[in-house]
């Protein structure tokens, strides 16, 4: 594997979407991607065995998400935050919807290398939705106003849309990074009942400032994982410099 590929293989965050953790473990073993990012959402964590496996793959060596969004009061998203850092996590994600939110969870972190990113805006949700929320903020507009919580608080990074990655990117630089879901591969499968709205390829996501992909079903539904997985690192590597 050259260095870029590498590379591209670190960016990229599967989400294992099983409500078996014995499932999920033997799919991870199987895609065989030790600098891959392994995603463990809430349907996994509260399965049997799925907080167990958080701790597993970390004492493994790999690098473990948990898609937990927390949001709550101070005190509980502070508690949460430490019990999973305990567990060996690299990332956790956390709703970036207020100061108080984001506050507790870098207090929850403190003397952790847990990684904290801010939920800014769910990549199913469409204009319409904001309008029923009572929100007149753009698409754009809110997801920079939330990510401006999360980096004031000292977090590392925040999860949007690649819709709204050049304009996070325009307004923090380096400052965070930008994790960007709702991935299609350019070749992929149609997906039966996909809730996604703002979506993009890998490449699209990638030259539009993301630091990493999520991709959940166009890998773990695929007919043959392991070679999807691969051709989205391709794709991911032909998009990097020097790619």
């Amino acid at each position: 594997m050259t260095s870029i590929q590498t590379e591209a293989e670190r960016r990229l965050i599967v989400a294992l979407d099983f409500p078996d953790a014995g499932e999920a473990c033997e799919f991870w073993q199987r895609l065989a991607l030790p600098h891959a990012v392994a995603k463990i959402g809430l349907e996994l964590l509260m399965a049997e065995g799925g907080v167990e496996m958080v701790r597993r793959l970390a004492a493994s060596g790999a690098s473990v998400f948990v898609d937990a969004k927390l949001f709550d009061i101070a005190n509980t998203v502070e508690r949460a935050t430490a019990r999973i850092a305990d567990h060996g996590a690299a990332f956790l994600t956390i709703h970036a919807q207020d100061r108080q939110t984001v506050d507790a969870a870098v207090r929850g972190r403190t003397g952790c290398p847990l990684k904290l990113l801010g939920i800014t805006l769910l990549t199913n949700a469409r204009a319409e939705d904001l309008d029923a929320q009572g929100i007149a903020l753009s698409s754009q507009d809110l997801v920079v106003r939330r990510a401006a919580f999360a980096a004031d608080a000292g977090f590392d990074g925040v999860v949007s849309s690649a819709w709204e990655a050049p304009g996070l990117k325009a307004r923090f630089g380096e400052r965070l990074a930008v994790v960007c879901p709702g991935i299609r591969p350019a070749a992929g499968e149609t997906i039966s009942g996909d809730d996604q709205a703002r979506t993009a390829t890998p490449g699209e996501a990638l030259r539009a400032g993301a630091d990493y992909i999520v991709v959940g079903r166009p890998i773990t539904r695929a007919a043959d994982a392991a070679a999807a997985a691969r051709a989205i690192i391709a794709e991911m590597a032909a998009t990097l410099p020097n790619g």
